[in-house]
């Protein structure tokens, strides 16, 4: 059994508030090999920032260009900049074997899943995982007790919140983070299993 299986790209989207960056952190403690992917911006590096460790920094044109090609599976327009992700730097990664985490906003989901509907390799190794509180009520005591957010943008953080997750019927898998230690059990658990479906290995794969 030496034929290389496909790798798995692990879409994660949360809330703020939710605990993302934790969850994910304590994840990566377990798979140390997991990879997160490097998304493009047109904004300049920030101090100590690194091209192609942080981001990928393009300029408009570069990035409107490859807008027109085709080589983004999602991208964003915020204010005055663009973000988005590569296919290559999913694709690239899932061919070689490896696995990928992305983390993702809602709308960004939805377009890797669009893509994926026009790409058979992208629909075979994404993974959608949408990262939710326990409660309302506990997000909005999270919130609150970072103490930087004036009362008016927790209140529209909370209304953002209710309206990503009314998609959770778009992803594969819903993960309640109650607790840390077990919600991060569970996006590894759903790691772990999707490295064990059929349709990622090759025909040759038990000869």
């Amino acid at each position: 059994m030496t034929a290389k299986k496909l790798g798995s790209a692990i879409i994660i989207s949360g809330p703020s508030g939710v605990g993302k960056s934790t969850v994910c952190a304590k994840v990566r403690e377990a798979f140390p090999e997991l990879k997160f992917s490097i998304s493009c911006t047109t904004r300049k590096p920030r101090p100590g920032e690194v091209d192609g460790v942080h981001y990928y920094y393009l300029s408009k044109e570069e990035f409107e260009k490859r807008i027109a090609n085709g080589d983004f599976i999602e991208y964003a327009r915020v204010f005055d900049n663009i973000y988005g992700t590569l296919a290559s730097e999913v694709i690239d990664r899932v061919m070689a074997g490896e696995d990928v985490f992305l983390d993702i906003d809602v709308q960004g989901a939805i377009q890797i899943q669009e893509a994926a509907e026009k790409n058979g390799l992208l629909k075979k190794v994404c993974e959608f995982i949408i990262l939710a509180p326990p409660s309302f009520e506990t997000l909005e005591n999270r919130l609150r007790s970072r103490a930087s957010d004036s009362a008016e943008q927790i209140e529209m953080r909370l209304a953002k919140a209710r309206y990503e997750l009314s998609f959770f019927r778009k992803y594969n898998y819903l993960v309640v983070n109650d607790d840390l230690e077990t919600a991060a059990a569970n996006v590894a658990a759903i790691i772990r299993c999707a490295g064990l479906r059929t349709d990622r290995l090759p025909e040759d794969y038990l000869k």
